[in-house]
Parts: structure tokens; sequence; C-alpha cells
């Protein structure tokens, strides 16, 4: 009658052997096979929807038994009634960013990093444009607030920096929102 004899013989056990029996909080043995009887009555009566964590609980409150719930993991398995484990489905699709080819200089990068000034009790933002190609940073901004304005200041200097922008030129035009960063 016991399902467990067939998925025993299966096993290749390392380390310490299963015991076989529990013990109650009075220190009373209680047989492996009387913990499988009490599971399976929670099994086909309030416990349906039940998880071993769950019935673990309830072998304690209602049995008073000193049980892990690793062991009675290992009993649901041995009895062979254990769900399917729930796939857990994403929030948000995986999106994997964009991956440039970057062949020379002058092609990408940008960075935004604030910190706490502790005497002053605020923020402070760092807002750099850095060259990903040879490594450098090429224009910063450091300050107490970080706006559009502030990003449009910094792109201008680090195009004319390398030489990709003149003055005569018209300027490069942003959307300015009230704040970017």
């Amino acid at each position: 009658m016991n399902k467990a004899q067939p998925f025993l013989d299966t096993i290749h056990r390392v380390g310490r052997p299963a015991p076989g029996l529990s013990y109650t909080q009075d220190g009373k043995p209680v047989s492996d096979e009387q913990i499988c009887e009490w599971i399976m009555e929670f099994l086909t009566g309030e416990g349906a929807a039940y998880g071993y964590r769950t019935l673990t609980v309830l072998l304690k409150r209602r049995h008073q038994l000193k049980i892990n719930e690793k062991k009675v993991y290992r009993l649901y398995k041995q009895m062979d009634v254990l769900r399917p484990q729930r796939k857990l489905k994403m929030k948000h699709p995986k999106r994997l960013a964009n991956n440039r080819v970057i062949t020379g200089s002058n092609q990408c990068g940008k960075r935004l990093k604030y910190g706490w000034v502790y005497g002053e009790q605020r923020f402070f933002f760092v807002m750099s444009i850095i060259d990903v190609f040879d490594r450098a940073v090429v224009a910063y901004y450091i300050g107490l607030s970080c706006e559009a304005k502030h990003l449009v200041q910094i792109t201008q200097e680090a195009l004319m920096k390398r030489q990709l922008f003149d003055k005569a030129d018209k300027p490069i035009m942003f959307r300015q929102r009230s704040t970017v960063c």
C-alpha cells in the first residue's frame, strides 16, 4: 500500500540515512508512516491546495510534532503528491540594450551620478559625457541642480572640444523639458 517503497529503491543517498521517525513536543516518537497518513488526511480534506510548508505548520499545530519542512518535502516526494512548481511570470519583458558597434571616437557615452552633501543636507549632481571608444571624459557638469539646459551646455562644450561644432554654426536644438535628470 505504501507508494514510497519503489521510490526509495531508486534513491542513492549520500550522508546520514533518514531516521524514519519524528518526535512530538513531549518527546514521544512518531513513525514516518503515521506522518504520511496524517498528510494524506490533510490532502484529502481541508489541505488539498496546501503546499509542504503550510502542511508543516499544520502538523506542528495539530499533532505537536517537532518536524522540519525539509522532511515534509521529502515525505511529499516519497508519496508522489508533490504539485508541480509554479512558473513565475515576468512582470516586465526582458529587453536587451541596443548593441552598438563603436568603431571610432566621438560615437557614444553619457553618465549621470548624484551624491549627498552632509554639511548642506542636500544632493549634488555630476553629469559627464564620456567617449566610450577612448574612455575619456570629454565634458562634465557639477551642480546642485540638474536640468536640460545643463545637458545642452555640456553637449555643446564636448562638441567644441572634439572639434565637431563651430561657434559660427547653428547650435544643436534640443527639446527642453523642465527637468531631464
